[in-house]
C-alpha cells in the first residue's frame, strides 16, 4: 500500500461545501444528518448557506470539515470500491483533520467525533480572551529558523511554532505582542513574508491549556478502537495505533506543534506516492509536493473527484 489518506485543518471550509455529494449520494447526505443529530441543531444550514462569518467560527468550522470529509469518505467507500483498511498505509490529518482521519479510520464514531470538534471548538475559543493572542505566517524560513524567531521574540511571553505546515511555511502563535514581534524579527532575518492571521484565538501553543484540560475531560468520556489504519499524530510526526496512545496524543496536540511536514516525510519515507485529501480544498494537496519529491497529491471533495481518486489508488498500487 502506497497511498494515504489525507484530512484538512481549518481555513478550508467554504459555504457550500460537501452539498455536491450530499445531493448526489445518499451516503453523504446520511453523514451530514448523522451529524446535526450528534449537535442538535442544523449545522449543514450553516456549512452550505452561511453566512461565511458564522461558518468560520472555530465552534462551527471543526465539525463542519470533519462532516465534509467522512461524507467524501463514505461516498469513495459505496461508489468506487475504496476501503481504508485495504488502500490505506496510513491516515493523518493536519490538527482538527486529526479527528476526521481518526472516524475515517473507524476509531471514533461520525457522533462522538462531531461533539468532540464542537467541544474543542469551543474551549479553544474561551481558553484566551479575543484579542490576547494571535498567530502569524512566517513564508519563506525553514522550521528552525522559525522556531529561533520565535524564542527570540518570546522575551517572557508565549511565542511557539505552532505549524510546520512544509515548503518553508510555519506559523507561530502566542502573545499577541510576542507574536507581533515575531513577525519583526522575522522580515529582519529574510523572511519572504510574515503576516497575522485572521484567526480568533492562539492555536497549538501553551495558552491553549485550559482547552487542552476541557479534552482530556472529554476523550476520557468516548470510546476510541484501534484505527483501521495507522494515525501519523501530529505531535510526534510517526504512526500510532494504540487507542490510549491516540487519547492522549489529541490532548498533547492542543498545546503542541502540528509537524505536518515531518508527517508528510515520515510518510513519504515509509513508502507513500499518492496522499489523498479527503473533503474540502486543496491545501494539503499542494503542500505534498513541496515537502516529498515525486509524490502526488489528489484532492478529493465533490462527486467529479471520486474517478481521480480511484485513479490514483491504481497508479499507487501498481507503482
Amino acid at each position: 500500500m502506497t497511498a494515504a489518506f489525507t484530512f484538512p485543518g481549518q481555513g478550508s471550509q467554504t459555504v457550500g461545501m460537501g452539498k455536491a455529494l450530499a445531493d448526489a449520494f445518499p451516503v453523504a447526505k446520511a453523514v451530514f444528518d448523522e451529524v446535526d443529530s450528534a449537535l442538535g441543531e442544523k449545522l449543514t444550514a450553516i456549512i452550505w448557506e452561511g453566512p461565511a462569518e458564522t461558518l468560520q467560527l472555530t465552534q462551527n468550522a471543526q465539525p463542519a470539515l470533519m462532516a465534509v470529509s467522512l461524507a467524501t469518505m463514505r461516498v469513495l467507500e459505496t461508489e468506487a470500491g475504496i476501503s481504508l483498511a485495504k488502500d490505506a498505509a496510513f491516515v493523518a490529518g493536519h490538527s482538527l483533520g486529526e479527528y476526521s482521519a481518526l472516524a475515517a479510520a473507524g476509531s471514533l464514531s461520525v457522533s462522538d467525533a462531531a461533539r468532540l470538534l464542537r467541544t474543542r471548538g469551543q474551549a479553544m475559543q474561551k481558553a484566551v480572551p479575543v484579542g490576547v493572542g494571535a498567530m502569524a505566517a512566517l513564508l519563506g524560513m525553514e522550521y528552525d529558523a522559525a522556531v529561533a524567531v520565535a524564542e527570540e521574540a518570546a522575551q517572557g511571553q508565549v511565542c511557539q511554532a505552532a505549524n510546520d505546515n512544509g515548503g518553508g511555511q510555519v506559523v507561530v502563535s502566542g502573545d499577541k505582542a510576542a507574536v507581533d514581534r515575531a513577525v519583526e524579527i522575522a522580515k529582519a532575518k529574510g523572511a519572504k513574508r510574515a503576516m497575522l492571521l485572521p484567526v480568533s484565538a492562539p492555536f497549538h501553543c501553551s495558552l491553549m491549556q485550559p482547552a487542552a484540560d476541557v479534552m482530556a475531560d472529554a476523550l476520557a468520556k468516548v470510546t476510541i478502537n484501534k484505527p483501521a489504519a495507522p494515525l501519523v499524530s501530529n505531535v510526534l510526526a510517526s504512526a500510532i495505533t494504540d487507542p490510549d496512545e491516540i487519547r492522549r496524543r489529541l490532548i498533547e496536540q492542543v498545546t503542541g506543534t502540528v509537524r505536518w511536514r515531518e508527517s508528510v516525510a515520515y510518510m513519504a519515507g515509509q513508502g507513500v506516492t499518492r496522499f489523498l485529501e479527503i473533503g474540502a480544498g486543496k491545501v494539503l494537496s499542494g503542500l505534498v509536493k513541496r515537502i516529498a519529491d515525486g509524490a502526488v497529491g489528489v484532492a478529493v471533495g465533490g462527486p467529479n473527484d471520486i474517478a481521480a481518486a480511484k485513479d490514483a489508488l491504481t497508479a499507487a498500487q501498481s507503482a
